[in-house]
């Protein structure tokens, strides 16, 4: 006779495998990977979102804002970026946007979190992804700000004050309340101005 079940059974996932920037770049140039298309987080090679309109016109909205306030030979847009050391060998994370202390001129190989003043996500179907497992990775790197624009929301999440892997300040700021950075606190904008 049929017994009702009070719980699903619980399955484990299979292994897979995690992967290295090094493994990466081996895989890449053998042609079998083409990391453009993916972004290698936590060990984790992580298909990037397709940038559908709204994400393109916040991202462009966001470095136009960034640039006039801190100069184009400071703002990046969706570059790779190093992380904590303990990070790095299996994430190289690639944020929409970041703002450098120096130009990016003057950088030579990938910024990490001495170069950086700002991190940015803008984020749609990813949110869960950059709030979390993200905002850890640049929180243990230290980056000082990190900033995601959440697209479905129509606000802006702000983290500052990271520390012990974590950021200590997260706010949320909706469309009709006004920001700015830490590296530029005189110049603000509107959250609605950057969808």
């Amino acid at each position: 006779m049929p017994v009702v079940m009070e719980t699903p059974i619980a399955f484990d996932a299979p292994p897979h495998k995690l992967w290295t920037r090094e493994e990466c770049a081996v895989l890449e140039s053998a042609g079998v990977v083409d990391l453009e298309r993916y972004e290698l987080i936590e060990g984790e090679l992580l298909l990037k979102m397709g940038k559908k309109n709204p994400h393109m016109r916040a991202v462009w909205l966001l470095v136009h804002w960034l640039a006039r306030t801190f100069g184009e030979t400071f703002v990046v847009q969706e570059p790779s970026i190093s992380v904590h050391p303990e990070d790095s060998p299996t994430s190289e994370p690639e944020p929409d946007a970041i703002v450098l202390n120096r130009s990016f001129l003057g950088i030579q190989g990938l910024a990490g979190p001495a170069d950086l003043l700002l991190v940015a996500e803008v984020s749609g179907a990813t949110l869960s992804l950059d709030l979390k497992v993200k905002a850890r990775l640049y929180a243990r790197a230290g980056i000082a700000e990190y900033w995601v624009v959440d697209l479905n929301g129509r606000r802006v999440i702000i983290h500052r004050r990271p520390e012990g892997g974590r950021y200590l300040d997260v706010v949320g700021y909706s469309e009709d309340e006004m920001v700015a950075t830490l590296g530029a606190p005189e110049v603000s904008i509107r959250v609605g101005d950057l969808f």
